[in-house]
């Protein structure tokens, strides 16, 4: 309800109010400065906050997510100005679901985004950060934040949680600010206890809500997903952005006069990212009519040491494992380490950067590229955008405008070859508020591999007419609350499938009532 009479200024207006606030945000002259203005008007006018992000997508989205959460998570025990959200630590072992019960909206929570804020160390997996430890929050809030405004849950619905299991960042340790536990990271056998507690206890506390595992370092990130996902509702942001690169790839190949059978993708990184994305790469054949074998015979990854193949010493279990079998059998001449070199023998029709090297793909690499494939794809995924591959304007150019690009993060529009050209930007913004709201409405009791390829291919299938005209790899950010109903709606549709959904009358639905349900669904602010 508003304000009784005499609480606000005669002259008070909602829709001025709005225009005073975004004058104001862009009023602050750094970003983190922006950042710690939003994150304050989220606290005292989430209504406010909210119409803003909704009204201004491109512009707010970077400031309350990448690139400029990165530099929040390092700066958070120093900007610190209130808690928002949940802090779970190690010495809480045994008494978890006492610390979830302290949740006020425990009746309300439907879906939990958790960080250990571990990472890579000295690199993130994909923020380019390094041991966050409880410095790792803002990621969790951010991103659900987005899950609020990309697809309309209500933010009373949401839970960010922090699990602090110590760091080995000395240079928090030494901070007299920071706000986490002083000890070096816990043991492996005890990280497990800890975890196999954490998700019994929160499933038992929140029995209806989601769970999405955020920034875990290389092994956990798989290890934790492979433990937990089929008891559990569960998925991990390397799935979100497995999903939104499919997504792109199909959107790119349809551009493409090859045909999908002779693709050929190299990825240059192979941290938990690089064979996550490639794992779910195996779609984009597999989806054409290959059988996963066949699929894999169409993927190659470069690691720091060079290109991964079976008579190479020193590969790692997870990039060389069982589950993630990319490493080549049809290679066994001498190490191959320089890109250029490697490019020249793959002849790759797409080329995927998760290695926060910045100019990995260089003038030279570029230019082989676009002279062995009509319209390359190049998607230098890593963030932020001081640690990526390429640039579009480097791509643009080296390629002589054929290239077909995607970043992970924002790159301004180039003017090249007398027009205008808008860079792609796969950022999984585009896929988990859909997969997560269709996940929350059909009330999955698992996310399966088939929902996140649904969400990939529903994301591919929402590019507007005059989108695709333009030859946009992914749809314009300001459209995200329609592209989410309509990978909502995909997700569900596989949930069915895969007889994990737990919401049967949506099943009586034909596509159209479907899609009109979610939209009534989703949160608007007032």
């Amino acid at each position: 309800p508003p304000p009784a009479e005499g609480l606000l200024p005669p002259a008070f207006s909602r829709d001025i109010h709005l225009q005073r606030v975004l004058l104001q945000l862009r009023s602050k002259t750094s970003d983190i400065e922006k950042h710690i203005f939003l994150s304050q008007l989220k606290d005292a006018d989430a209504d406010a906050f909210y119409q803003l992000c909704l009204a201004n997508m491109s512009e707010i989205t970077p400031l309350i997510y990448t690139p400029t959460v990165g530099d929040a998570c390092l700066q958070y025990s120093r900007n610190f100005r209130r808690p928002e959200g949940l802090f779970i630590s190690i010495k809480d072992k045994g008494k978890i679901g006492t610390i979830l019960r302290n949740w006020p909206a425990i009746d309300e929570a439907r879906i939990s985004v958790v960080t250990d804020g571990k990472s890579i160390p000295p690199r993130s997996r994909i923020l380019g950060l390094g041991d966050l430890g409880l410095n790792g929050m803002p990621i969790a809030i951010g991103k659900l934040s987005l899950y609020v405004a990309g697809a309309g849950i209500r933010p009373s619905s949401t839970l960010p949680i922090t699990l602090d299991l110590g760091t080995n960042n000395q240079t928090f340790l030494d901070d007299p600010l920071y706000l986490g536990l002083r000890q070096n990271r816990a043991s492996e056998a005890e990280y497990v206890e800890f975890m196999e507690e954490f998700m019994t206890e929160i499933s038992r506390v929140f029995p209806k809500i989601l769970v999405q595992f955020e920034d875990f370092s290389t092994d956990h990130a798989f290890a934790f997903l492979a433990r937990f996902r089929h008891r559990f509702p569960l998925f991990n942001d390397i799935q979100g952005t497995g999903a939104v690169v499919l997504a792109g790839l199909l959107s790119a190949a349809r551009l493409s006069p090859l045909q999908p059978r002779e693709h050929r993708i190299l990825f240059f990184g192979a941290g938990s990212a690089g064979i996550g994305v490639a794992t779910q790469l195996l779609s984009f054949f597999t989806l054409n009519g290959m059988s996963e074998e066949e699929a894999r015979n169409h993927i190659w990854i470069v690691d720091s040491k060079g290109l991964i193949y079976d008579g190479r010493d020193n590969v790692s279990e997870y990039k060389k494992g069982k589950l993630y079998v990319f490493s080549r059998k049809d290679y066994s001449g001498p190490p191959m380490t320089d890109l250029l070199d490697i490019v020249q023998y793959v002849k790759p029709t797409a080329l995927m950067g998760l290695s926060t090297v910045k100019g990995a793909f260089s003038e030279a690499v570029i230019r082989r590229m676009a002279s062995q494939t009509p319209r390359p794809i190049i998607f230098p995924l890593s963030n932020p955008s001081q640690l990526s591959e390429c640039t579009f304007a480097e791509a643009l150019r080296a390629s002589g405008g054929s290239v077909q690009f995607a970043s992970g993060s924002p790159f301004p529009t180039e003017n090249f070859g007398g027009r205008m050209w808008e860079p792609g930007q796969g950022n999984n913004m585009y896929i988990f508020p859909g997969l997560g709201l269709g996940s929350i409405l059909c009330r999955a009791s698992s996310v399966t591999d088939s929902m996140v390829e649904a969400s990939a291919i529903g994301l591919a299938n929402s590019l507007s007419s005059d989108e695709r005209a333009l030859e946009l790899i992914y749809p314009r950010i300001q459209r995200i609350r329609e592209i989410s109903a309509h990978i909502a709606v995909h997700v569900i549709r596989a949930a069915q499938a895969a007889d994990v959904d737990r919401s049967s009358d949506l099943r009586k639905l034909i596509d159209e009532e479907l899609l009109e349900f979610v939209q009534k669904k989703m949160w608007t602010p007032q």
